[in-house]
């Protein structure tokens, strides 16, 4: 076994494992403390990542070229409106490749006619241009979008979140809400849509039924804007003033997919913490490693006295519990990457996002429980190899 006063690696590692063998509920105990620090901060790594990858995938499906301009207030506090004109105005901008709108009615949408008035469930009834789905990259769930004919009679299309409050299911040429004081045919459901949010609690109704039934006065609310992705500053500039020449300073811009970048970053310090968590429940598995290494160096006196006399050396003892220790925490930090690709593998699946777990977070854990193992293992290897084998021998 011993060669020119070295332990060959085969040894080492026969030597360690043949020291875990002999204790395996305790192994198992002390690794699984190990493994449950790697497996939050890989899991949380992961589904960190995979939630960046859907986003991203939405960006693109999306697009980031989406500017909307609505009103903001006027120099004396009171509420500002954009010009009839408004939109447009802004459809000659060049680079801009289409612009539609949506305005507040002060209309309420309701199940029935026999609904309180006060239980509105916070749905908001907007007239709607016919271009609006195609601006906001929406679609509909169920039914079909307005169009010139339906946008003329009273029909309304409702956001995911509108349709669920009102008890919306399954679409028939029966399905009306009572909606400012007229019964309307509920043409279609919308998905969520999650560059114009907005849309989900709302209730949908062509431009002109809104005039005609719902005292709409026809000024835009909300303007989109899609603009050439290379023009998208540009426009943004120029945007305020041209919807509204006369009081530019009371047009709001804004670019809805910084919204969503910003949920990323507040995602990414969300992480951050709960990496931090993770860090003290590995440290907390260090510290049982430790434990058992320095409790295998107490109950194993006799087995080092008896290798001291028969000629190990030191080293061959400080390397013996070293290569157990770190096995010990290898086994768990193996462990725990595989249970933190599960983690991540089962939430991603469950939520339909891409499952994404970066190479360097699973080497990086593996890594850390051996740098851990070697730490929690220098003392107790060290004490092991102090041990005078006449002492080691003569321990009951």
């Amino acid at each position: 076994m011993l060669k020119t006063g070295r332990l060959s690696p085969r040894d080492v590692l026969r030597t360690g494992a043949g020291g875990l063998r002999a204790r395996p509920m305790r192994v198992f105990l002390s690794a699984l403390g190990i493994a449950i620090g790697i497996a939050a901060m890989v899991g949380v790594v992961g589904i960190s990542t995979s939630s960046h990858a859907e986003l991203q995938r939405t960006l693109d499906l999306l697009g980031t070229n989406l500017l909307t301009a609505s009103p903001g207030q006027t120099f004396t506090g009171g509420e500002a409106e954009l010009p009839k004109t408004s939109v447009d105005a802004v459809r000659r901008i060049g680079p801009v490749q289409s612009a539609t709108a949506t305005g507040d009615t002060a209309a309420k949408v309701y199940r029935n006619d026999r609904i309180p008035e006060f239980e509105t469930g916070s749905i908001s009834v907007k007239a709607a241009r016919l271009d609006l789905l195609d601006a906001v990259t929406g679609q509909p769930a169920r039914g079909s979008w307005l169009n010139s004919a339906t946008s003329a009679y009273p029909a309304v299309v409702l956001g995911s979140g509108a349709a669920e409050r009102l008890g919306i299911g399954a679409i028939t040429p029966d399905t009306k809400v009572y909606l400012g004081g007229h019964w309307f045919s509920v043409s279609g459901v919308l998905d969520p849509v999650p560059l114009a949010p907005e849309l989900d609690s709302a209730a949908l109704v062509g431009w002109k039924i809104a005039e005609q039934l719902l005292d709409f006065d026809g000024h835009p609310t909300t303007l989109y804007t899609r603009t050439v992705d290379s023009a998208v500053s540009d426009v943004r500039d120029v945007l305020a003033a041209t919807a509204n020449p006369e009081n530019p300073t009371e047009v709001k811009v804004s670019r809805p997919s910084d919204a969503l970048a910003a949920r990323s970053a507040t995602d990414q310090a969300f992480t951050g913490l709960m990496l931090g968590l993770g860090s003290v429940a590995l440290l907390v598995g260090g510290v049982g490693v430790a434990n058992t290494m320095v409790i295998s160096v107490l109950e194993r006196r006799a087995e080092i006295g008896l290798r001291r006399a028969l000629g190990a050396r030191r080293g061959h003892i400080r390397t013996q519990f070293l290569a157990e220790s770190q096995l010990l925490a290898g086994l768990g930090g193996i462990g725990g990457v595989l249970l933190g690709i599960g983690v991540t593998t089962a939430y991603a699946l469950s939520q339909g996002w891409p499952v994404v777990v970066p190479a360097w977070a699973m080497a990086g854990g593996v890594a850390t429980t051996l740098v851990i193992g070697a730490l929690a293992g220098f003392y107790p290897a060290f004490r092991a190899s102090q041990l005078p084998p006449t002492e080691a021998l003569s321990t009951p």
